[in-house]
């Protein structure tokens, strides 16, 4: 059994900026990751890839879209899809790689696996394998994170009906695609996509898009997905998902 000052389990923002400002201060730090990079969801795939692919849309659409004016003509023009994810893919691996590098900086021990709870003060972590080791700490701070989330009858199926996290790896553009909720990560990768010809389509149960925000951040989003061509269906419940081989 190793002693800690602090145990973290989750390694993404909120995880290993605690780890590192831990051992700063000079307490003994753990942190504790199911999966083998750190960076948890931000870094792995939500803020970091989808901000690499809006990078890499935004240069397509403004070579498609705006160049011209500028006196700059390009023929020819087709997006890389699988180029995109391949830069992105590189992004993280970088971006990840450099957290990994300031836990080995702060002396911060890194465990992999799922840690649980035995009692107050001690943690199990369990690794792939099922090997099982027990760490304990005066403090354990918890930052484990986030998940897609869906409701019942719009089950994933992660070939057609995806999550943001099988949006950032698809393998050719799509013709069309439904978005399910105008938050900020439904909005992200529907302009990714939108960006490279996709016919985007969103439904929102709000009168709003970006309903958790200001009003009128809502409204100035609206006008600008509108002039690159999105849809919306506003205050529309969804009900059911269907995949029907070839559609949704």
């Amino acid at each position: 059994m190793s002693a800690y000052d602090v145990v973290i389990i989750g390694s993404g923002p909120g995880g290993y900026v605690s780890a590192i400002r831990c051992a700063q201060l000079g307490l003994k730090t753990a942190i504790i990751e199911k999966y083998n990079t750190l960076g948890g969801t931000c870094l792995n795939v939500g803020c970091i890839p989808s901000k690499a692919l809006l990078d890499s849309s935004e240069h397509f659409h403004n070579a498609t879209h705006n160049f011209a004016e500028h006196g700059i003509e390009v023929k020819g023009l087709n997006a890389n899809i699988t180029q995109m994810i391949q830069r992105k893919n590189e992004v993280v691996s970088q971006t990840c790689a450099g957290v990994k590098f300031l836990m080995d900086k702060n002396k911060i021990d890194v465990h992999t696996g799922v840690g649980s709870f035995v009692d107050k003060q001690t943690v199990k972590v369990t690794n792939g394998e099922g090997k099982e080791t027990l760490l304990t700490g005066k403090n354990i701070i918890i930052a484990t994170g986030s998940k897609p989330n869906f409701f019942p009858g719009m089950e994933p199926d992660k070939k057609r009906i995806i999550t943001s996290t099988e949006a950032l790896n698809l393998s050719e553009i799509p013709k069309k695609m439904l978005v399910i909720g105008a938050g900020v990560i439904g909005l992200e990768m529907g302009s990714v996509y939108g960006r490279l010809g996709t016919e985007i389509e969103v439904i929102e149960f709000a009168p709003t898009l970006l309903p958790t925000m200001d009003g009128s951040i809502g409204k100035e989003m609206m006008k600008i997905l509108k002039k690159v061509g999105f849809k919306f269906q506003m205050e529309h419940r969804v009900q059911k998902v269907e995949n029907k081989g070839k559609s949704v």
